[in-house]
């Protein structure tokens, strides 16, 4: 029971810094990456669907993306969904073959993003907080329904704790990898 109670934070708290990650991954750096564009949505034949879906997007040099669709119709979609997401990119289309070029990030932009970055990494910690409140929470009951020992309760809430922390340093460590990525000219 303790240890499945453990494990489920575990699980959770392994799931907020996937999330974190896949956040992270959003937020554009001056480079160009094939994951920028994921979270792009295009209308093929009738229902949303992620660019990668429908074309096949590979890097072109650093500071380029190549996003070729799968048919010659979806060109024309393609390019102005990417036109239009929030990120900021201006596509240009070359025959059959979408050029998507990474603008220079302005020094403002980049402590525009540093603070994106910061704020995703608060929330993230904040999701591992809470999965810890719930998990003393659960201890709690148990000890109130004398299911276990205020020893087995202090233990665990001790073994919850390193989690979070061990978590919480993950979390640093991502926002500090990302940061250094965004200020790197």
């Amino acid at each position: 029971m303790l240890e499945e109670l453990r494990k489920n934070a575990d699980q959770k708290m392994q799931k907020s810094l996937e999330a974190l990650k896949t956040d992270l991954a959003k937020i554009r750096t001056g480079r160009a990456h094939t994951g920028l564009l994921d979270h792009v949505m295009v209308e093929y034949y009738g229902s949303m669907v992620a660019v990668n879906q429908v074309a096949n997007v590979n890097l072109g040099d650093a500071r380029t993306l190549n996003v070729q669709p799968y048919e010659k119709n979806l060109v024309s979609k393609v390019e102005k969904a990417i036109r239009d997401s929030d990120l900021g990119l201006n596509p240009a289309t070359n025959g059959d073959i979408i050029r998507v070029p990474m603008p220079m990030l302005t020094e403002e932009r980049r402590k525009e993003m540093t603070k994106i970055v910061r704020t995703e990494g608060e929330n993230a910690k904040v999701a591992l907080r809470n999965i810890r409140r719930d998990g003393n929470d659960a201890l709690k009951k148990l000890i109130k329904d004398k299911e276990i020992s205020e020893d087995d309760e202090r233990r665990m809430q001790d073994e919850i704790q390193k989690l979070t922390d061990k978590y919480v340093a993950e979390v640093d460590k991502l926002l500090q990898v990302k940061e250094a990525e965004l200020m790197a000219v």
